[in-house]
């Protein structure tokens, strides 16, 4: 009797959340899924495809950062799949969600979700570029997992190894990439493309093979959760104590491993360091911290010195001979309508140019904060760094 008092009681909870709405609906078994799937067309148009009978309106949201954002109407057909055919696109790889009656979603149907700490953005991909995955030798994506005794806690990374490195004569140079704020390790493997790029560069002749490392640009200790700080008071406070806590875990962590893992060149004129936004403030902070130890450097849109300051970086800039002794390639990069770390790349290259520090800027016209200045800017790069000619001199 006293367990049936308990089931009644149990069932009577259970029936009191009778008011929740209705779980969604699935397709019919009759539609076939291509047909409310997004898909790329034959003359490289996008059709975005969402089937949601109970919308009211939704909308298929182009562009990188709010400021690029362009919302497209969707129409609903007689089924409840919602559609929307853009004109025929450059090949590239485009970032999109849809807007449901005010909800931001992905696109539930696609595959590809951008590599986000909070995932809110679908990629698709326009065929016909570097970024594809073409018939070429490839490469192997190595992930790195190890208890982190500078950040008290597990850490991984990802490692791009070329093709033929198990039989390589000579050890190989080293390229470390930071990714930017907001985004996963996995940013510069999926939406970055890093293994395409260099699989299909390498396969045409424009690159020397090396290593190119991709640690997590968050550090995650307990004072520089990047979740806990809203975004005004992110330079003042977060971006320097990540950068100094990633900038010990690059330098007594990351490269022992690397140069224990795998056999690769440890002089500076061997090793690179870039990143892009917040991966370019690390770049710039651990260069330049570490000059000693890079002789390739590359800042894409990155957060600078000129609203966050270093006084080790600050120091560092005052010695342009000592500069422009060591590093072979100072690369700036940055899209000439990028009001994120716009002033800061502008004031960093206008303090090189006061110093005489030798530099390469490539301004990007058109183009915000956004990947198609990062990844031509990383593909530039790379075409540059450890070619025969430079690597005889080992500093």
């Amino acid at each position: 009797m006293r367990y049936s008092l308990i089931a009644l009681i149990c069932t009577a909870l259970w029936n009191a959340g009778a008011g929740a709405q209705p779980l969604p609906q699935r397709p019919p078994d009759t539609l076939v899924p291509e047909q409310y799937l997004s898909a790329v067309n034959a003359d490289n148009s996008i059709t975005w495809r969402l089937w949601a009978p109970a919308a009211k309106a939704v909308d298929v949201v182009t562009g990188a950062t709010p400021d690029r954002y362009v919302a497209h109407p969707m129409t609903k057909d007689e089924r409840g799949i919602w559609r929307f055919t853009s004109a025929p696109l450059t090949p590239s790889l485009y970032e999109y969600f849809f807007n449901v009656d005010g909800f931001r979603s992905i696109d539930t149907g696609n595959p590809l979700p951008k590599p986000q700490r909070q995932v809110n953005t679908s990629l698709i991909l326009v065929p016909g570029s570097l970024l594809d995955t073409r018939q070429v030798p490839h490469g192997e994506i190595h992930t790195l997992t190890w208890r982190s005794e500078v950040l008290k806690r597990e850490r991984q990374l990802a490692v791009w190894v070329p093709p033929g490195a198990a039989d390589a004569k000579d050890p190989l140079p080293v390229l470390y990439f930071y990714h930017g704020f907001g985004d996963t390790a996995l940013s510069a493997v999926t939406q970055g493309r890093i293994p395409q790029i260099m699989d299909n560069l390498l396969a045409e002749g424009k690159i020397v093979p090396m290593l190119v490392v991709i640690p997590d640009t968050e550090t995650d200790i307990s004072d520089a959760i990047p979740e806990t700080f809203a975004p005004a008071s992110r330079r003042e406070t977060f971006y320097p104590r990540n950068a100094q806590a990633a900038d010990r875990e690059l330098t007594q962590e990351i490269m022992p491993r690397i140069a224990q893992r795998y056999r690769v060149r440890s002089e500076a004129g061997g090793q690179a360091l870039a990143g892009l936004s917040q991966g370019g403030y690390q770049a710039l902070v651990s260069g330049m911290r570490h000059l000693d130890r890079f002789a390739w450097l590359g800042i894409f849109s990155g957060v600078t010195t000129e609203t966050v300051p270093d006084f080790r970086v600050t120091a560092q800039l005052k010695k342009p001979a000592a500069i422009n002794r060591q590093l072979r390639l100072f690369a700036l990069a940055a899209g000439d309508e990028d009001i994120i770390t716009g002033r800061d790349m502008t004031g960093l290259q206008a303090l090189l140019e006061q110093q005489k520090i030798r530099h390469e800027w490539h301004s990007y016209a058109g183009l915000g904060h956004e990947m198609d200045v990062w990844r031509p800017a990383y593909i530039a790069f790379v075409q540059q760094l450890f070619k025969p000619s430079d690597t005889s001199d080992a500093r």
